[in-house]
């Protein structure tokens, strides 16, 4: 019979009815043994993972088998969770429109308990202006940008509640600013300064631990006052790794000035690339395409470090770093796990 008539395979009774759609890659023992070393060294400090996670070329990384998108967005959380070394994911869905409890509870529920959530506020927050849905044009002033109460009641809130615990940093991206904003720092540092406390202030009572965290797309905000107002805040700058932003070193002022605290970074897209580019260019996103060693390096010092200061550690990294996200994770964690100068 031509393959294309086969019969459906039937299920047998050694099926499992209720085994997940999305099975998890089996690891290696070199991976598990590295993971081992690193959870032994800095116990449950260090939480590294990827910008979301539904993408089938990972098969073989993270999944056992290829999938569709869609399905590995709706169910393929608890397969990477799975894998030994991604113990956080940035929630980049939350940037695209506001979450609910429930949404962010269901999240949560495919987890274990030391795995933690680095969610990225929504754009109505964080973006000064709004935006054509189809081209991202700018369509005028956005009424939302770093809202008080839209950064408590509409984000904050159902994030903690949703999450608990797991919930580990609430990232604030400062989409590019227009020149008026950028002009008047005082303006939008008392801005900011409301939606960061304002925030805090949510999260407080339901996510012991977490933290709020602000990310720059403009090199110019990069200040001794920006710095000075996130430390007395409590809150962290977010080191983003970004084309728009200056390398690892060129930032390191700004921790400097704001610790001690943990480190809260992004490594989002490589110097020199854009995001489509980037796609078009590395898509399955199945193996590194790009090594960004400098980078790696840099940013292994910076979070060993801060490790051994005793502070907590959130790294999340997109595909369009070095070309896949897992293999960026591993890369930075045989890094880390290297002796320093090696």
């Amino acid at each position: 019979m031509p393959a294309a008539m086969a019969p459906a395979p039937q299920p047998s009774l050694f099926d499992d009815a209720d085994a997940p759609a999305v099975q998890p890659a089996a690891p290696d023992a070199a991976l598990q043994a590295l993971a081992a070393r690193l959870h032994a060294r800095w116990g449950g400090r260090l939480h590294l993972g990827t910008s979301s996670w539904h993408f089938p070329g990972w098969a073989g990384q993270v999944w056992a088998r290829p999938a569709a998108e869609a399905l590995l967005s709706r169910t393929g959380l608890a397969a990477y969770a799975r894998h030994p070394l991604l113990r956080a994911v940035s929630l980049d869905r939350a940037f695209y429109r506001l979450l609910a409890q429930d949404e962010y509870a269901a999240l949560a529920a495919q987890v274990p308990e030391h795995f933690r959530f680095v969610v990225k506020a929504p754009a109505l927050l964080t973006d000064a202006q709004r935006r054509d849905a189809a081209t991202a044009a700018p369509l005028g002033d956005n009424p939302g940008f770093l809202d008080a109460a839209l950064a408590a009641t509409g984000v904050a809130t159902p994030a903690a509640l949703g999450l608990g615990a797991k919930l580990g940093v609430l990232v604030l991206q400062l989409s590019p600013l227009p020149p008026r904003w950028l002009r008047d720092p005082v303006a939008l540092h008392d801005r900011l300064a409301a939606a960061v406390q304002a925030a805090q202030q949510a999260l407080a009572p339901h996510s012991l631990g977490a933290l709020v965290a602000v990310e720059l797309r403009d090199p110019a905000l990069l200040t001794p006052g920006l710095a000075a107002l996130l430390r007395r805040l409590g809150a962290r700058h977010a080191l983003g790794l970004h084309d728009r932003m200056p390398p690892v070193d060129a930032q390191l002022p700004m921790l400097r000035a704001t610790w001690p605290g943990d480190l809260v970074c992004r490594w989002n897209l490589q110097r020199g690339q854009r995001y489509a580019q980037a796609r078009d260019a590395w898509a399955p996103f199945d193996r590194l395409r790009v090594p960004d060693e400098p980078t790696r390096q840099a940013l292994a010092r910076v979070a060993r470090a801060t490790l051994d200061a005793g502070h907590r550690v959130f790294i999340t990294i997109n595909n369009k770093a070095e070309g896949s996200a897992p293999a960026s994770v591993r890369a930075l964690a045989e890094a880390l796990d290297a002796p320093p100068g090696a």
